[in-house]
This record gives C-alpha cells, sequence and structure tokens, in this order.
C-alpha cells in the first residue's frame, strides 16, 4: 500500500472515530485528538492532497455518523434499498467536500509559522463549517462544537461564541497539537496555549449569563411513543387520539406540550370534544404539534397553543428538503418517496412568541434548533425555548441522542432552558447550563413531568450570533496572508 493510499485509509478511519466525540458516546477529547491526527497529516501535503485527505476525514465522518437518513428514505420512505442507499452515500460524499476545503485552504495559505498555521487550520475548518450550515438551506449536524457540550470545558464559550466559535477554538488546540507534535518545536509555548484556552473556557462556565424569572412552571412533556410506520394509516388514528389523551388525564401540569403532528390530522379535523378533554389537564396552556392550513389554503407544520384567553400558532419556517418541501427541479423524487405530509409552506420569518403559563415561548419544530442564528431572533424577549420534535423517521439510530446534544448546545448559547416533546424520543428538560436535567428513554411511551425556570437576560451570543466566531475566522485567514506578503518583499 502506497503512503498516500495508507494516509487517506488513516484520514477515514479518523473521521469514523470522531463520531464517538457525540453523543451518546461523549468521548469529547476524541474529535481534537482525530483533527490533530489529520493536522499532521496535512503537515506537508500540497493543496489537492490535502483536499483530499480532508474529504476522507469528511466522508469518514458522515458516512458512520449521519446515514442513518438511509432509514428515512428506505424504512419510511419507500425508496428501493439499492437507491436508497446510494443516496445516503452521495449525501454523505457532498458533505465530506467541506472538510476538503479545509485542508486546500490550510496547505494553500499555509506560512510556516506555527501559531499563524494553527489559526489559520482552525479558521478553515470553522469557515467550512459554517458554509456547511448555510448552503442549500443547510446541513449543520456534527459540526465539531457539538461534541464540546458539557461536561467538555470548551462548553463555557458557547454563551459568547456559539457552536462554531466552539468549534474553532477546539480546532485551534488540535491544529496546535498536530503541527506541534509534527515540527517538534515550541512545544512548551503550544502547551501552555492549549492550557490557557481550556482554563477560560472552564471560567466562563461558572458565569450565570441570564437570571431565573417568575415562578417555577410545572410541565408535562408527552411522549406517546407511535411508530412511524403506523402513525399515517387512518385505521390506526385512534392510536394516537389515545395514547395522547389518557397521558394527559395522567399528567396535567400548567404546561402540558405534545411533540411534531403528534395528532396525524389537519388542525380542523381534530374533534372539538377531543380537543377539549385535551386541554382540560393544562392548567395554564397546551402546545400541540399539528399540520394546519392557513388563509390561503396552504399546509403548514405548526405548534398550535391553547391558552385561555385565546388560540395562536407558530409555523415551521426552516423546512427539510425532501421531508417537507421538494425544491425546484427534483419534483421526480416525489415518485420514490412516499412520505406523508411533505408539502408544507414555510412560516414568515418573524413570528410572536407563544404566551403561554405565564411564560414568553419561543417554539422550534424538530429540525429549526439545528440553526442557533434562527433560534436567538426570538430573544432576550423569550424566557424559555421548546422544540417538538419527530425523529422518529430515523429509527432507533444514532439521531436521537445526537438531536438532544444540539439541544444542549441551544440551551447553553441562549442561556434559557430547553423543553423538548418528541413522539419516540429523546424527550428531555435541558437547563439553561446545556446539562440534561431529565430524559424519557426512547421508544417508550410516557411523560416528562418536572419543573421549569423562565429565564430573563441575553448572553453574548444572543447579542453577536456568529459574528464574533466569523471575525475569529477572518483573522486566522488574514494572519497567514499578512506573512506571505511581508515575506513576498
Amino acid at each position: 500500500m502506497s503512503r498516500s493510499v495508507f494516509n487517506a485509509v488513516a484520514a477515514f478511519l479518523l473521521g469514523a472515530a470522531s463520531v464517538l466525540g457525540y453523543a451518546p458516546f461523549l468521548l469529547f477529547p476524541l474529535p481534537i485528538l482525530a483533527l490533530a491526527a489529520l493536522a499532521w497529516l496535512w503537515r506537508d501535503a500540497a493543496p489537492r492532497r490535502a483536499a483530499l485527505l480532508g474529504f476522507a476525514f469528511g466522508a469518514g465522518l458522515f458516512l458512520a455518523g449521519v446515514s442513518w437518513v438511509y432509514v428515512s428514505m428506505h424504512v419510511f420512505g419507500g425508496m428501493p434499498p439499492l437507491l436508497a442507499g446510494l443516496a445516503a452515500f452521495l449525501f454523505c460524499c457532498l458533505l465530506a467536500l467541506f472538510p476538503a476545503l479545509a485542508g486546500f485552504l490550510f496547505a494553500r495559505l499555509r506560512s510556516r509559522r506555527l501559531f499563524a498555521d494553527a489559526l489559520l487550520g482552525a479558521a478553515a475548518w470553522t469557515l467550512a463549517e459554517w458554509l456547511r450550515g448555510w448552503l442549500l438551506t443547510g446541513f449543520p449536524w456534527l459540526a465539531f462544537g457539538y461534541a464540546q457540550t458539557p461536561p467538555s470545558p470548551l462548553a463555557g464559550y458557547a454563551p459568547v461564541l456559539g457552536v462554531y466559535g466552539v468549534g474553532f477554538v477546539a480546532a485551534l488546540i488540535a491544529v496546535l497539537a498536530g503541527l506541534t507534535f509534527a515540527e517538534r518545536r515550541h512545544g512548551l509555548q503550544a502547551g501552555v496555549a492549549a492550557l490557557i484556552l481550556l482554563a477560560v473556557g472552564a471560567g466562563l462556565m461558572r458565569i450565570e449569563w441570564t437570571q431565573p424569572v417568575g415562578k417555577p412552571l410545572s410541565i408535562s412533556l408527552l411522549q406517546g411513543n407511535i411508530e412511524q410506520s403506523l402513525k399515517w394509516q387512518p385505521e390506526r388514528l385512534p392510536l394516537s387520539l389515545d395514547a395522547y389523551l389518557r397521558l394527559a388525564r395522567a399528567h396535567p401540569a400548567q404546561l402540558v406540550v405534545l411533540p411534531e403532528t403528534a395528532l396525524p390530522l389537519m388542525l380542523d379535523q381534530l374533534p372539538r370534544d377531543y380537543l377539549a378533554e385535551l386541554r382540560r389537564p393544562a392548567g395554564g396552556g397546551l402546545l400541540l404539534g399539528i399540520a394546519a392550513q392557513d388563509a390561503q389554503g396552504r399546509y403548514t407544520n405548526s405548534a398550535v397553543g391553547f391558552a385561555a384567553d385565546g388560540v395562536q400558532a407558530y409555523s415551521k419556517r426552516h423546512l427539510v428538503p425532501f421531508g417537507e418541501f421538494t425544491p425546484p427541479a427534483f419534483a421526480w423524487t416525489l415518485a420514490l418517496l412516499k412520505i406523508p405530509m411533505s408539502n408544507f409552506t414555510p412560516g414568515v420569518a418573524r413570528q410572536p412568541l407563544l404566551a403561554l403559563a405565564g411564560q414568553q415561548l419561543a417554539v422550534n419544530i424538530c429540525y429549526e434548533d439545528v440553526f442557533g442564528e434562527e433560534i436567538i431572533r426570538a430573544l432576550p424577549e423569550a424566557t424559555l425555548l421548546v422544540n417538538l420534535s419527530n425523529t422518529a423517521w430515523f429509527g432507533d439510530s444514532l439521531a436521537q441522542p445526537q438531536h438532544l446534544q444540539i439541544a444542549q448546545m441551544r440551551a447553553l448559547e441562549t442561556g434559557r432552558a430547553m423543553l423538548r416533546a418528541t413522539n419516540t424520543g429523546m424527550t428531555a428538560i435541558v437547563g439553561p447550563d446545556g446539562r440534561v436535567e431529565r430524559v424519557l428513554p426512547p421508544f417508550s411511551e410516557g411523560a416528562l413531568v418536572g419543573e421549569v425556570s423562565g429565564r430573563s437576560g441575553a448572553t453574548p451570543y444572543v447579542r453577536w450570533g456568529n459574528a464574533a466566531a466569523l471575525l475569529l475566522v477572518a483573522a486566522g485567514l488574514l494572519v497567514p496572508l499578512t506573512g506571505l506578503r511581508r515575506s513576498a518583499h
């Protein structure tokens, strides 16, 4: 085996091993070590070779970490297995192009100065991840920073810099370690710099960026555990109706929350007597995930809030391509994918908060909580974050715990508790410090009952968004460019 092939295989395995750094494994130092090893492989690589190594690393990461998209396409979407496998493979290869871009930029701009190159590597990696979270509606799943939720000391950077800033700091430590090992110089300085970054993160975790407001609120988050393959069969409708009514009656609270599309009906098809019975156990408000129809006859994936003084609604803004809408020129996929409720219209960008049980709720539906820059639009006015999800589409896979870890990052960034109500898991209460306080076992029927406090105030990330992280990226790219200009003169 040639050295180049060996290095590519090693990069692929390093990417695959990085998945162990994310939930449910939570070996948070592992992605940093893996990226350090990739930086070591990049040390003398030409731009094209570095891009190939970055692609191999990304292919390992995404094939091991997000190939659960196959489950939604084949098991629940009805796509033939070979075609679904090919589609999942190509999707992961598309995502791998972003680490390839990071490798190319690093090799192309490298100045051979240790600390400048470490900044460059972190900047190139973070820029590629930010682009992945934005282009073609974005897919920031498994961004580097998500592995650094508590107990990682780097979690302290989340309220200041957001997930991309956490990823920048983690990548800086990784690239610095990899290049130091490769060049065998400045080891002491590099070690001190890494320890300082870790210590600052740990210190930031001690800061309480937001404050409790009002009295604690009793909540009941319902998880009906209706199997996805049965949910949309008309004869199985009583399963959903009975399960959620039974859970609501058995677990009353000031705020009762049902998950995304909990009931396989349109809002106007819901029997009035059933809705009255469902609302009865909710002392301050009921939040129900259900499909609705607007005044123009368009369908929306909505969360409808029922309070004593009226009905409020939030319509999902960031829809999932192919799952909730079909991009232009891809209508032919409708013949291959048999996904019910897959032609939604997005909600408007600015929607009022839902006022329920004395709280101002920033509601997001399923995949929307992957986008921190969109969540903060409702802040600092919102006192609680609430996510309604249906990840039953992905079966018993890594998608469930990975999605919960994403919710942890959103809680950290905003300094708010995040309530998650899901159809099959993982229904959870995440505290404003990003720690999971309580969680229901996935694929079980139940209600998560507890108390939570609303919060007021704003973290730096709420005020700045991704701007601070992108400034770090710009600085990391400019430092080596400045050095190159100086050497040219």
